[in-house]
């Protein structure tokens, strides 16, 4: 394991749903005298693949199973996939937030990790307390961290704030200062979860600068989790896709994309069947059918528009209720984030609401598409977010096929003019 950062072999997580423990004292006992004995979880035999879209028959679910992979030292790993796909599970078991069901991990060095906006923050200190905690936990002596201090300071832009309890920061100065003190305080592992989710587009840019700078000049290890596939690329080596807790990819940062993008799971048309209660959703809202259409002709291409059709169930009455979609490529860049009221006047009432939507022909270029669906209240408190349920894909008719496709998201007709005159007729040098 010389040039060896991490290890991970036969790495599993058994979660048991709605309980804490195996749920009695017995199966407790039961599962600590097995591992007391170096003996296997006798539960963990029990369960399914974390599988979000069906009723599962067990109460024991595997969030993570069988994974296995290698990280060197000084490599960036891009770990990609849905929501749910055991991402931030793998992330929080390499920490040690949480401990393995099955398998083991080896780490060769310090792992600094940002896994949620302000983890490892006291909320009642302040930033300067916050960062000499930080690094106390990391090992550091007070003088080491004081010759980062400053470093941190200048990069999160919070110097005015320093020494104000970080319980008043806003979520942009959070994860501004938590990200700060976790790349500057030297670690030589940095596992970064969603960090360019929040902050303005400065922010990310320079969050993507530092874990490049990490990793090729001071050779240290980055582990990073995003949904943002542009920034996989450019800022990974190599990458891993997870799947409902399993590992079904592992190459270079560029294959690792490809396959998740084209890995078949494009759902244009959801339906949803059995009891309401089943549906995605909660309390308040459930979805029960997303279908995404052509407005012309059998296939979507990029001449024949679309129309997308939501319908779901409120459960929240006489407030009032809004719908926001949000279409993204697989690169994770917007291409419009567009909503409406369904009530203005607190009048929203418990039943099933369809909404329709239409975007004219030439208007998406080629290539994947996700909907993100925002159920809120008064678009200021969300009730429900969908993120992952449709995926569709809008070919290229021009080519007859997408290996040629073209760059940019949208794909306009522009109506272009063009004129000409001769010159041969003119005299010479003109």
């Amino acid at each position: 394991m010389s040039n060896i950062a991490i290890k991970v072999e036969n790495l599993g997580k058994l979660y048991r749903l709605g309980e804490v423990g195996t749920g009695t004292l017995s199966h407790d006992l039961n599962r600590w005298w097995a591992r007391m004995r170096g003996k296997e979880d006798p539960f963990a035999k029990i369960g399914e693949t974390n599988d979000r879209t069906a009723k599962g028959k067990s109460d024991y679910v595997w969030s993570l199973k069988d994974i296995n992979f290698e990280v060197k030292q000084g490599e960036v790993l891009g770990i990609i996939g849905r929501n749910g796909a055991g991402k931030s599970t793998l992330l929080k078991l390499l920490s040690k937030v949480t401990t393995p069901t099955t398998g083991r991990i080896k780490v060769k060095g310090r792992i600094a990790s940002l896994l949620e906006v302000g983890t490892g923050f006291h909320p009642e200190l302040t930033g300067r307390e916050n960062i000499f905690l930080n690094g106390a936990i990391l090992g550091m002596t007070k003088a080491e961290i004081s010759s980062k201090f400053d470093e941190i300071v200048d990069f999160a832009g919070v110097e005015r704030y320093i020494d104000t309890p970080v319980k008043r920061y806003s979520s942009g100065m959070y994860v501004r200062l938590a990200f700060a003190v976790a790349a500057f305080l030297e670690p030589e592992i940095l596992i970064v979860d969603e960090v360019l989710a929040v902050g303005d587009a400065e922010f990310q840019k320079k969050c993507l600068g530092r874990m490049k700078d990490v990793s090729v000049n001071d050779g240290r290890t980055v582990l990073f989790v995003s949904h943002n596939m542009a920034a996989v690329k450019q800022l990974c080596s190599q990458g891993i896709v997870l799947r409902q807790g399993g590992l079904v990819f592992e190459g270079n940062q560029l294959e690792a994309v490809s396959y998740y993008q084209n890995s078949g799971e494009t759902i244009s048309n959801f339906k949803h069947t059995g009891p309401l209660d089943y549906a995605p959703g909660n309390n308040h809202i459930r979805i029960l059918n997303f279908e995404v259409t052509p407005l012309q002709g059998n296939v979507l291409s990029i001449s024949s528009g679309l129309e997308f059709q939501l319908q779901f169930l409120n459960n929240r009455e006489n407030i009032n209720l809004d719908v926001t979609f949000e279409l993204r490529n697989l690169d994770e860049i917007p291409v419009f984030h567009n909503g409406t009221f369904i009530s203005n006047n607190e009048d929203a009432k418990k039943g099933i609401y369809t909404i329709k939507g239409k975007l004219p022909p030439y208007l998406l270029n080629a290539g994947f598409y996700q909907f993100k669906i925002i159920f809120g209240q008064n678009q200021r408190y969300a009730l429900f977010i969908a993120d992952d349920l449709i995926q569709f894909e809008v070919l290229n008719e021009a080519v007859g096929s997408n290996s040629n496709i073209l760059p940019g998201v949208i794909r306009l007709n522009i109506p272009y003019e063009t004129s000409f005159r001769t010159i041969a007729n003119e005299p010479a040098g003109c």
